[in-house]
């Protein structure tokens, strides 16, 4: 069967991969739509220290099952519409060992540490789906970058009363908003793409800044009356706004870093001491599949909006090129079957 494999930075080429066989626990998924993730594009460019190549990327993925081994039990059936949960876990690490599974220390995601979903079959263990009737293939594909935002939400335990910043508002930084507007708080969305700062408003954010153009310390002073906010949520993944996070935060909050930066990023060991920081990292997603998937079902945000483009997945190649030039995009679907 087809597959499309990054065979080494820009180089994007169709591949033919054995059709996968389902296990007894496994159920097998003619995928669907498959959602290009910025650890995509950095894997593209050469920039993501976990990839090796070739590599079949993709790890947001929809599908319908087709069919399941005999151990899968039967409230998972045939022609059920799915997303997958792309993480691995050992079990026995220390992480696992405290349940947070989604920090594996041996975990291999979809796409960047193993073969992912940009292929027309793919075979996953049965827990590793979650279906619903309710929402389209297209919005399923979008389910796993929303929940990555949702858990670094949950991670600052953002609670109602407070103001939240999100720098970055990506995909992820646009789950983090929803979640945390969800959830009551006061959000503010910071990024230096106007479209991006539009769809921040569209999904919660009841303030946004373009970072560059206006001073964002300023701008948070004055809108929280010299205090800062409770919690800043880093999705950028750039040594700058992590510092950036760590300024605006109030004395006593909470800064959680979801993006990967490219470079070392220099801490000021002051600034986490006088102000008596908690810094939490957030990686993946652990328990949110389900709640995302509710948040979806009732619309409360349009999810469809962030999609920028769709391209068939004989332009496989040309999407990559496409979103390596252009930095508006906020999510690309590949259409691997109709």
């Amino acid at each position: 069967m087809k597959a499309y494999s990054i065979v080494e930075p820009f180089q994007v080429a169709i591949c033919n991969v054995p059709f996968p066989e389902p296990a007894d626990d496994e159920v097998l998924v003619k995928v669907c739509y498959v959602g290009l993730c910025g650890s995509d594009l950095n894997s593209y460019r050469g920039l993501m220290p976990l990839v090796t190549f070739p590599r079949i990327p993709g790890h947001e993925i929809s599908g319908i099952i087709e069919r399941k081994g005999k151990n899968v039990p039967d409230y998972i059936k045939i022609g059920d519409k799915v997303t997958i949960q792309p993480y691995t876990n050992c079990g026995i690490c220390a992480s696992c060992r405290k349940g947070f599974y989604n920090a594996c220390e041996n975990n291999q995601t979809l796409g960047v540490q193993r073969d992912g979903g940009l292929t027309e079959y793919i075979s996953v263990h049965y827990s590793k789906v979650y279906h619903s009737s309710l929402l389209s293939l297209k919005e399923l594909a979008l389910v796993e970058p929303f929940c990555v935002g949702y858990h670094g939400v949950n991670r600052g335990m953002v609670k109602e009363t407070d103001t939240v910043a999100i720098i970055g508002c990506g995909t992820i930084g646009l789950g983090a908003i929803a979640a945390a507007s969800r959830k009551g708080a006061t959000v503010i969305g910071i990024d230096i793409d106007e479209n991006k700062l539009a769809l921040a408003k569209k999904f919660g954010a009841s303030f946004t800044m373009n970072s560059s153009v206006t001073d964002p310390q300023k701008a948070i002073d004055a809108f929280t009356n010299n205090l800062g906010v409770d919690v800043a949520i880093e999705a950028a993944g750039t040594p700058h706004t992590f510092s950036l996070a760590m300024d605006i935060v109030s004395f006593s909050g909470s800064v959680v870093t979801i993006g990967y930066s490219k470079k070392e990023t220099q801490m000021n060991t002051q600034i986490i001491v006088k102000k008596e920081l908690n810094i939490f990292g957030s990686r993946n997603a652990l328990n949110e599949f389900t709640s995302v998937i509710k948040m979806f079902e009732k619309q409360m945000f349009p999810f469809s909006d962030i999609i920028s483009a769709v391209f068939p997945f004989e332009k496989t190649p040309e999407a990559f090129k496409y979103w390596d030039g252009n930095h508006s995009v906020t999510k690309i679907l590949i259409e691997v079957n109709h």
